[in-house]
């Protein structure tokens, strides 16, 4: 059901050698590039009406306007099941609670007398939120989106996410967003909703459609999607920011001995209903372990659901395996070299084994702190970086929506003291009218000399 890589015995590689080694599904956004292109230009000169016909050709669905009416958006919530309000509201909440405390105050620093560089953060003024919608729904995609971008204190949100089909005829949720999708966005006050998939809803908010039904341009776009999404993203970076090109979902585990593989199972089959190209990988010194695992794979994945679609083509795809190391500490490298969405840490002592990674989305410590915790109510936000970037890349939070900007301010005398340095750069760089702007207020004399 899921394949073996045995690093024992050898000296592990360095850097990139050692990566290479690593299963990693196959997840290509530059082929996919060429194919978003005409539906991003199509809806850049269409508008709307390119985003109906695409409701119809993608999703199956005859829509007469693609912004979500109002009264749908408080229907959803009214028809909503008690539980999953009350778990949603729990979600929000404590979302709340640790996004709040990352956001940023002003600083002023004096850097000579008369001299200061102040830095104020300020909220992009309009951000574009996408929920996926294909296999899975996602309110807690939702959550994870809206919080920090309120939290940032961004004053414009719309929120888009794929038509869904009728369930029959007359349905009237036909054409609309999933329900909870809308209940979600209704407990969190966004009410510019787009029932919009794919390419074609990053490139709604990149360049905005006119009339009634119209959206207008965000600065930004975040939120996970499948390849389609990803590649819309990178067509449209630098026309807007975006969080990360969501690749395929990750786990990686290290354990020892002393993990319980009940729960080691139970958390990879946990990653692998996502998606069929989900990666889930447990990486140990100890071979009775991997037994145990491969062992306790078995009956939990025939007790579940999704099991032929999803969870053995994921868990025997090459993304997926079971790494066998000589010791933690090779492991550590393993999971440093691996760089995992969600990295989970089930060994003895395993806050200390935490603490010493430098290359995760999320950790998550000991075996009462798994991925679906965090993938809903710890209060963490689980939009994370994919396919090894988060050696270089955060996940979102309130600083995804934050732009630092320094204010300069120097009186006369502490620009004249300095003014002979920056004349000295200028020359070296061979940009002798940076010097001169600042020689013409000293009367072209540099002071100093």
């Amino acid at each position: 059901m899921i394949s073996r890589i045995d690093l024992r015995g050898d000296a592990l590689p360095e850097g990139g050698a050692l990566r290479d080694l690593l299963p990693r599904a196959e997840f290509d956004v530059e082929a996919a590039l060429e194919k978003v292109r005409p539906i991003c230009e199509d809806v850049h000169h269409r508008g709307t009406a390119a985003l109906i016909d695409y409701a119809q050709k993608f999703d199956g669905v005859t829509l007469e306007q693609v912004r979500v009416p109002a009264e749908a958006l408080r229907t959803a919530l009214d028809e909503l099941d008690p539980a999953v309000r009350a778990a949603l509201e729990e979600s929000i909440r404590r979302a709340r609670i640790v996004h709040r405390e990352q956001r940023r105050t002003e600083h002023t620093t004096q850097v000579v007398p008369g001299g200061t560089v102040t830095e104020k953060w300020v909220p992009v003024e309009r951000v574009g939120l996408y929920a996926p919608g294909g296999r899975s729904v996602y309110p807690s995609s939702v959550v994870m989106n809206v919080v920090p971008a309120q939290e940032a204190g961004v004053e414009s949100i719309a929120l888009a996410s794929p038509p869904q089909r009728p369930a029959f005829e007359g349905d009237p949720a036909g054409g609309l967003p999933h329900p909870t999708i809308l209940a979600a966005c209704a407990l969190l006050g966004v009410d510019e909703v787009y029932a919009v998939g794919g390419a074609q809803a990053v490139a709604m908010f990149a360049y905005g459609t006119s009339g009634p039904d119209g959206c207008l341009p965000a600065n930004m776009v975040t939120g996970p999607g499948n390849i389609w999404v990803a590649a819309a993203k990178r067509y449209f970076t630098g026309r807007i920011g975006i969080d990360t090109e969501a690749g395929p979902t990750e786990i990686a585990v290290l354990a020892d001995s002393t993990a319980d593989p009940v729960h080691v199972a139970a958390d990879l089959i946990s990653q692998a209903e996502h998606d069929p190209l989900a990666a889930a990988v447990l990486v140990t010194d100890s071979a009775e372990l991997a037994e145990a695992v491969e062992k306790e794979l078995e009956p939990q994945v025939a007790a579940t659901k999704h099991v032929e679609d999803r969870i053995k083509p994921a868990l025997a795809g090459k993304q997926s395996a079971i790494v066998l190391v000589d010791s933690l500490e090779d492991g550590l490298k393993v999971v440093d070299a691996y760089g995992a969405e969600h990295l989970e840490i089930q060994t003895a002592d395993a806050a200390a084994w935490a603490a010493r990674v430098r290359n995760a989305g999320a950790i998550f410590v000991g075996p009462w702190a798994p991925v679906s915790l965090g993938d809903y109510c710890a209060g963490s936000n689980h939009v994370l970086p994919t396919g090894g970037c988060a050696c270089h890349s955060s996940g979102l939070s309130v600083q995804s929506f934050l732009r630092g900007i320094h204010i300069v301010d120097y009186t006369r005398d502490a620009l004249a003291e300095v003014t002979h340095h920056v004349v000295t750069l200028a020359e070296a760089e061979d940009l002798p009218a940076h010097g001169a702007a600042l020689k013409a207020r000293f009367g072209w004399k540099v002071p100093n000399q």
